[in-house]
């Protein structure tokens, strides 16, 4: 087991640094100068090529590589060229309105998609199961930007009853935080909730057609109760599986919902960054997603072996 957790560690290990090098190296070759952007064209190159010695562009790439990988094992992600602020100190309130909205949205989905996916299950010949099964499918085919857009529309435009964009911090007044953030995370749970009821259906299924939940019907449970005493559990591998791999699709979401919305969170400074080569910020946020999808895949093994702790011991046997 030992020799396990070594090298699955190993490869987070592995998988960070590759992923810096290919962040790094992708930033330093868009197109583009950000001392250019800085001075206006009517600058002289004199004046720009001070500038970029000024910012330390002007230095080998591995030596600045190097700087920068040094300096975020201290949580130091460097310094915005734009603003000369650290981007640790620029992403950190933002990290917050996104981390609001991401979670917010994971948990809707998995309150909306496992009773309608329950439902879709049992009743998958009968009206209840049809009608949730024709909805998921139609909110599969709906983007988030134009749920967002539609949302905004009906509840904001039409009947005024939520804001349609901006963002009041939960420490200024709770009940106005939360209404700004209702609609953006509908909108971004929309087809994430749509997609997991689907996967939720297809795993109930292959539970009824179980032993032991015909073993449960016969000693006289329920339907329902049944399927929630002993499929959720069984289900659930696959479930944890879909929500690890949604979480990667929720992030990139979030980025344009923001922008639908005008949040300040991640997505917007990220999108600014671009306009701006400010590849330092740039860096900093997609590396810090990055961290987080490594991070909430290996938290997904762990659960693996929490929900079942045969794969524990067929892997010390292996």
């Amino acid at each position: 087991m030992a020799r396990k957790i070594a090298l699955r560690v190993g490869m987070f290990v592995l998988s960070l640094l590759v992923a810096s090098v290919v962040i790094f190296l992708v930033v330093q070759f868009l197109p583009g100068d950000v001392a250019r952007i800085m001075l206006g064209n009517d600058a002289s190159q004199a004046e720009v090529d001070a500038l970029r010695a000024q910012l330390g562009l002007d230095r080998p790439l591995p030596d600045r590589y190097v700087e920068w990988v040094g300096g975020m094992l201290h949580g130091d992600f460097g310094t915005s060229y734009f603003s000369r602020v650290p981007v640790t100190a620029l992403i950190a309130p933002r990290l917050v309105v996104t981390g609001w909205l991401v979670g917010g949205s994971m948990l809707l989905t998995v309150l909306v998609a496992l009773p309608l996916g329950m439902i879709a299950a049992l009743y998958r010949r009968r009206w209840p199961g049809v009608l949730v099964s024709v909805l998921s499918q139609a909110g599969m085919a709906v983007p988030a930007f134009l749920a967002g857009i539609l949302l905004a529309v009906v509840f904001s435009v039409k009947l005024h009853w939520l804001p349609a964009n901006g963002y009041v911090p939960f420490s200024s007044d709770p009940v106005a935080w939360a209404r700004s953030l209702v609609l953006p995370i509908v909108a971004l749970a929309l087809v994430q909730a749509s997609v997991l009821t689907r996967y939720v259906r297809s795993a109930f299924i292959e539970v009824l057609n179980e032993d032991y939940y015909s073993t449960a019907r016969a000693i006289g449970w329920g339907r329902g109760a049944a399927m929630l005493r002993h499929g959720l559990r069984n289900a659930s591998l696959s479930l944890v599986t879909v929500l690890g791999l949604q979480l990667a699709s929720v992030l990139v979401g979030a980025i344009v919902v923001e922008q639908v919305f005008v949040l300040p969170g991640l997505g917007m400074q990220l999108l600014s960054a671009v306009a701006q080569q400010d590849g330092m910020v740039v860096q900093g946020i997609v590396m810090l997603l990055v961290l987080a999808v490594l991070i909430i895949n290996a938290l997904v093994e762990v659960l693996y072996l929490v929900l079942d702790p045969r794969l524990a011991v067929s892997e010390e046997s292996a």
